[in-house]
This record gives C-alpha cells, structure tokens and sequence, in this order.
C-alpha cells in the first residue's frame, strides 16, 4: 500500500474511533453554587447560570490600533498554555481535523482582543481597565466568543489573566468549562502603584527566579517590582561606568549584567509589570568600598558614603546615568533610611568639613540626600526615598519626591498633608520577612486609614509588600511572597468598599485558598494559606483549598 493512502487510512481510522466518543461534549451539571473564585475581586462583574465550553483550539482575534501587539499575542499564547496544559495539545494536527469537521462542538472558540491605543509605553499610571464578556453563542452566531476590550495593551493583559481564571479543567468531561456564564465584567485598580519589593544584596537571586517572581505577579495583577539591588552586604549589578563596584558582589558568580539587568525589565514590561530600581545612599552602601576604597570615610568608618567628597556623588551619577540606560520607569529609588552618621563625627576630615560649614551630622544627611536628589531629577528620574528623609527635613525635599512609608503607621497621613505622594508599606503588615503575620492582617491593612479628604487620597499612589532578603534565598522566597502578598494585592487592586464589607472569612479566604492553588498549579510554590507561620510546609494531609 502507497504510504499517503496509508497515512489517511489511518487518519479516517482515527476520527472514526474519536467521533464516537467526542461528537458532542458529555453534558454537564450547571454549578449553579459555584462562586467566582477571581483574585483580586474586580470592580463590577455580573454573572449567570449557564456552564460553557471552550475550545482547546481557541483562536485569537485581535482588533483595534493595538490588537496586533506583540505584547497581547504572547501573553494570549501563555495564557493558552496555562488554561489547557491538560489538553491533548493545541497544535495536534488531528484536533484541528476534528474541529474543522465540527465533530466536536464547543461553546467558546475564540478569544476576541480589542485594544484602542497603539502606545506600548509602560509608565506609572498607565491604563489597566478592560472589560469582559463571555457568552454562550447565539443561534445566528457562526461562533461563540469571549471579548475583552482595553485602552491599552496592559489592560488587555490584566484582562487575560481574568479569563484564564474563569477557566477551569473538567476532569470528567476532560474539558475546559467556565461556569457561570455569561460574564460581563468591567475592572480596573483602585491605586496606581501596586509593588512588591525584592532584595538581592542580601541574598542573590539568580535570574530564573527573579523572572518567576515576576511571572507570579502578573496573576495577582501587581505591577511594580521594586528590585532593591545593593546593600551593604553586597553589591552584585555591573556598573561600566565604575566597573569595580560589583568587585563588592558576594562572589564572580552572583552578579548581573547590564544585559541581565535589562532582559529582566524586558520580560516584565511584557507581563505589565515596571521595574523600579533602589540605590540606598548615603547608608546601606559599605560594599560600595570594596571596589572603591575612597567612597569610605575611613577603614573603621565604612558607612555613611563620603559626604565630603566630589567624588562620592561623580560615582552617584555614573551609577545613575548606567541605570537610566536600563530602567525606563520614571522612578528611581534613592533610599536614606537607617543613616547612623555617628562615624563622620569621628573621622578627622569629615568632622573638619562639618565645622567648616558650621554643618551638624543630621545638616550633612540632608545635604547628601538632596545633593543626590538633584542627581536623579537631572536624569528625568522622580526620586522615591524612605519616610525617614521626610521625618527629618520634609520641608526641604524637592516637591517630586515620592516618600515610601515602613516604621510609622501615620506617615502616609503627614505626607499628603504637605503635598507629597506616598507609597504605604508599613512594616507591621506588609513586610513578608515578618513571618507571624498572617494573611487577614494583610488583608485588612488600609493604606488610606486617617485620610478623609479625597484630594488627599490621591496622593497616596498605592502600597507595597517587602520581601527583605535577610532571612530568604531561593529556597523560600516564592513561598514566603506567596499567598500572603496576594492579601495586599487585591487590598489595591479592589473598590475598598468590596474588601472591606462582610466576613472576610466567607468572601475572601475560599477565594484566597483558590488563588494559592492555582499558582500551585501554574508551579509557583505559594505556602500554606492558613499557616500561622508563614511558608511552613503544610500540618498534614490535605486538599489544598483547605490548608
């Protein structure tokens, strides 16, 4: 027999096998109980009764001046990834035969993207609402389809993610069904700013991991990773301008490169996500020295940075002048916390420089910190920097400065009385080394608490969760992030009225317990939710969406 008459016998053999089983999907029960398990809540959503379909052959249909983004058609083809990893494949040549035969009929089956803006810029308060409807088709429809619409391409993203959790696995049709339907859901976030913070001085994360958190954060909608790079422990990014600065990295084999740096903003601006840098001056910066001895003081006098010398600052802006070749995001974190200047009080030079300005140590602090200030705004950079430089001379920071709270629960309030933004990220609640904090206390933490004028509430730009890296490497840092830091996510991604009303028992931890199975599923290693201690392993046996 001829191998092409062979090769279709085959086929015709195939089908016929298939179709007696698969001409139609197996009828389904309508879970009409079932809850819309979405993490974070969006802002309005109505919902049906009806179970639907979806075709593992979903097609995608792009429309509008952005549809046809390389941004929206990647992420369509991870999210296809990710919603049917239990199907027979999408690209099975024998499915697509199938389909095309209608021998299968499914409900949904494509996925139409509309976005307005051709812009792919990627800024602090760039649109992210959508819509989305999904629908069973209707008689004189060719096809069934889900539709999300957006402004821009980070909006459609956001609304990818959506979908993909309406999605869930049938095991025993062994389909993708949504339930519920129809859906019409209309979102967008509550604050502009929505950030979780790494720290690789004091632990290195190597690259693979940084992208997986990063991945990881796209499901709970976040938006910016701020990368706190260096510290005094360590001092691990290439900097060309200044090459002997990563001299300070722990060893050759923990340090990034520019071209590392750079695929990491690369792969979150094509998640939605921004990256903010940090370079912590004038403390926090003893590893500065270990390339540049200069930049101490003293031998015994490490940290503070220099503030007497020229140099200090030539080293500043080199640094930053490298890093606004990687960073697009209009913000740059310049640190100024924990400053112990006791040291400068004691080293000759230093102390004869105070006295030559008639300057205290706390004068020096603030020169320092608006002298780099200046720094960054020359760059086209607007300054973050701790809420201890607007606790010690707020008057005199420069009127862009973001201040980022963490010791006091108040500073948000004082902040936007006197005009400046503030990022909420107090240490008692939000900072995922504290261990002991679980997750309701996350959850029911309010950035805006205190502040009633809604003029002023603007001004607070949103929150972030802090994964300090003291006590947390690659072993744990997934499991420690995850699932607490989705508590904060949907604090500031949600209306305040929806996470704030009820028992959050009832309406958010079934959801919670959810959302932490399914990053499970999608291989992050998000803990225990309902571990008193954070990222332990589980007590015993047990689902998941009950531990």
């Amino acid at each position: 027999m001829a191998p092409n008459l062979l090769h279709a016998l085959l086929i015709f053999l195939s089908l016929s096998i298939i179709t007696s089983s698969l001409s139609s999907p197996p009828p389904v029960t309508v879970h009409q109980d079932y809850p819309p398990y979405l993490w974070p809540l969006p802002a309005e959503f109505s919902s049906g009764d009806e179970t639907l379909s979806v075709d593992p052959s979903l097609s995608l249909i792009v429309a509008g001046n952005g549809g046809g983004s390389p941004i929206v058609k990647a992420a369509f083809e991870r999210y296809m990834g990710m919603i049917f990893k239990h199907s027979f494949g999408r690209a099975s040549s024998l499915l697509s035969r199938i389909r095309f035969l209608r021998m299968v009929e499914y409900d949904i089956t494509s996925l139409k993207i509309v976005v307005h803006s051709d812009s792919e810029e990627l800024q602090f308060g760039v649109d992210e609402s959508y819509t989305l409807m999904v629908s069973k088709k209707k008689e004189q429809s060719i096809v069934g389809a889900a539709t999300i619409e957006a402004n821009t391409v980070y909006g459609a993203l956001r609304g990818l993610e959506t979908f993909s959790q309406l999605c869930a696995f049938d095991y025993l049709t062994k389909s993708v069904q949504i339930y519920n339907a129809p859906w019409f859901i209309q979102d967008k976030p509550r604050f502009q700013y929505r950030g979780l913070l790494i720290d690789t001085s004091r632990h290195y994360l190597p690259i693979d991991v940084i992208k997986q958190i990063i991945e990881s954060m796209s499901f709970a909608k976040l938006n910016v990773l701020h990368w706190h790079i260096v510290d005094e422990q360590s001092f691990p990014l290439e900097t060309p301008t200044y090459p002997n600065l990563w001299k300070g990295a722990y060893s050759r084999w923990e340090r990034y490169t520019v071209e590392d740096a750079s695929e990491i903003v690369r792969f979150a601006k094509m998640r939605g996500i921004n990256v903010m840098a940090e370079v912590d001056v004038p403390g926090h910066a003893e590893s500065w020295g270990t390339g540049y001895p200069d930049l101490w003081p003293s031998l015994s006098c490490r940290e503070p940075l220099d503030v007497t010398k020229n140099f200090t600052f030539d080293v500043i802006s080199g640094i930053l002048s490298d890093m606004r070749k990687i960073f697009p995001f209009e913000f740059f974190h310049l640190g100024g916390d924990e400053v112990n200047t006791d040291c400068w009080k004691n080293t000759t030079h230093v102390k004869e420089w105070l006295q030559d300005r008639n300057f205290t140590t706390k004068d020096a602090y603030k020169y320092f910190v608006l002298r780099a200030q200046q720094i960054a705004i020359s760059k086209n950079w607007t300054p973050v920097n701790w809420e201890e430089t607007f606790s010690s001379f707020g008057k005199d920071l420069d009127p862009k400065t973001v201040v980022q709270n963490w010791l006091v629960s108040d500073i948000c309030q004082k902040a936007v009385a006197k005009g400046f933004r503030c990022i909420f990220s107090n240490q008692g609640y939000w900072y995922l080394d504290h261990l002991d904090v679980p997750w309701d206390e996350v959850y029911n933490t309010e950035p805006l608490n205190g502040i009633e004028d809604p003029s002023l509430q603007k001004l607070v730009i949103g929150g972030e969760v802090c994964m300090w890296g003291e006590t947390a490497d690659t072993s744990v840092v997934l499991q420690t992030i995850w699932p607490r830091a989705a508590a904060a996510a949907e604090r500031m991604w949600s209306t305040r009225e929806a996470v704030s009303k009820g028992n959050i028992t009832l309406n958010a931890l079934p959801r919670l317990h959810y959302f932490r199975c399914l990053l499970n599923n999608r291989g992050v290693p998000a803990a225990p939710v309902d571990n008193w201690y954070a990222r332990r392993p589980p007590y015993g046996p047990g689902s998941c969406y009950a531990q």
